[in-house]
């Protein structure tokens, strides 16, 4: 991944990045590890890393020269003693850090480090780079591809053992082993599996609740491939739903037909949410639907942008961004429904990545 959109930040030639979380590494990168640091120089890029990864990062890394960390020998020089190195070569200055993702206490380490040296602990450098990962190249989109096509494919397989009498925590483990048994590196994200009552929890926690006929089940779940996570929601019937369930799962799908066919380059999170609101007020439940629209979804299953009523004024969506469409209908004591879609944004609509079929299941 090229870091020339990081050095365009730098204020000049005395300033460096400090890239330490471990997704953003990544990105930066192309390279996994648990543990190592990106600097950024106007004139030169380093990934510094211990010997657990030093072999398979030289390999790997791309435009960043790899550096050994070595902290155990007396003589090997640590991470204090590298970082010198880099900031006197390059006659740096300040430093700018992750805010978002650096703690205080690492913070403080680095400042102890360096007392000559001022750290930036301002938003810069962690919204420079949520900004450039929203926006996905076509490798990322198949890699998150991937991850849905599992994804859809446990489900399929999951509805052939939903019964009543299983219980949640079963569900959602059984969903979970599916998704490994067909490729994905692990889940996405906590399995939200919650039937009858439960449903109406927006991010309930899978319990020993056994499915009842006539109840909805709602899943919300994802895989990860390489990296990159997949979301998406179905809400089902055990055995045979009512007129009012009826009604209010024809909502939820109106309220997400209409949010995607507004999705477009262009349009503001705010304005999108708010489609889907009108929707669902139009059916009488907009007081039900307490969360946002969606969200960004790629090395983390939420990233920018934000589909919500607090979106910031003029951010709008790009090209090329992946976000999710799930409007959702909660009603106390009674259910819940969400139907969730993870979309490529285009610049007149959007590519539904998600093959699963809306229409109400009863299984």
């Amino acid at each position: 991944m090229e870091t020339d959109f990081i050095k365009s930040a730098l204020f000049d030639s005395t300033q460096a990045a400090l890239i330490t979380s471990p997704v953003n590494r990544s990105y930066v990168t192309g390279f996994k590890s648990s543990y190592g640091v990106v600097v950024v120089t106007a004139a030169a890029r380093y990934f510094l890393t211990d010997s657990r990864y030093y072999e398979s990062a030289v390999q790997s890394v791309r435009g960043c020269r790899v550096v050994l960390v070595d902290e155990l020998r007396e003589n090997g020089h640590g991470l204090k003693a590298q970082l010198e190195q880099i900031f006197l070569k390059h006659s740096i200055e300040s430093v700018l850090v992750e805010n978002a993702a650096l703690t205080i206490a690492g913070l403080e380490r680095y400042r102890k480090m360096f007392p000559l040296v001022e750290f930036d602990s301002s938003a810069r450098l962690s919204d420079l780079l949520a900004k450039k990962r929203a926006v996905k190249v076509k490798e990322e989109v198949l890699k998150i591809e991937s991850a849905q096509r599992i994804a859809e494919r446990a489900f399929e397989k999951l509805m052939t053992k939903i019964k009543p009498g299983i219980t949640e925590k079963q569900v959602a483990a059984i969903l979970g082993y599916y998704m490994m048994e067909l490729g994905a590196d692990g889940p996405a994200f906590d399995i939200i599996a919650a039937s009858g009552k439960n449903s109406a929890v927006p991010h309930a926690t899978p319990t020993s609740k056994p499915l009842e006929d006539g109840e909805f089940l709602l899943l919300d779940f994802g895989a990860v491939v390489d990296g990159y996570h997949s979301d998406m929601t179905r809400t089902v019937v055990v055995g045979k739903a009512n007129d009012t369930m009826k009604r209010v799962y024809d909502a939820v799908w109106s309220a997400s037909t209409d949010a995607l066919n507004a999705v477009r380059a262009g349009i503001s999170g705010k304005l999108l949410d708010n489609v889907a609101r009108t929707t669902l007020e139009a059916w009488g439940y907009e007081s039900y639907f307490t969360h946002s629209l969606g969200h960004g979804v790629g090395m983390e299953v939420h990233e920018k942008p934000h589909l919500s009523v607090k979106a910031k004024t003029g951010s709008s969506l790009r090209e090329h961004m992946v976000v999710t469409i799930e409007p959702g209908v909660y009603i106390p004591g009674k259910y819940g429904v969400r139907i969730e879609d993870m979309v490529v944004v285009t610049k007149s609509g959007c590519v539904n990545l998600t093959k699963t079929p809306k229409k109400l299941r009863e299984v």
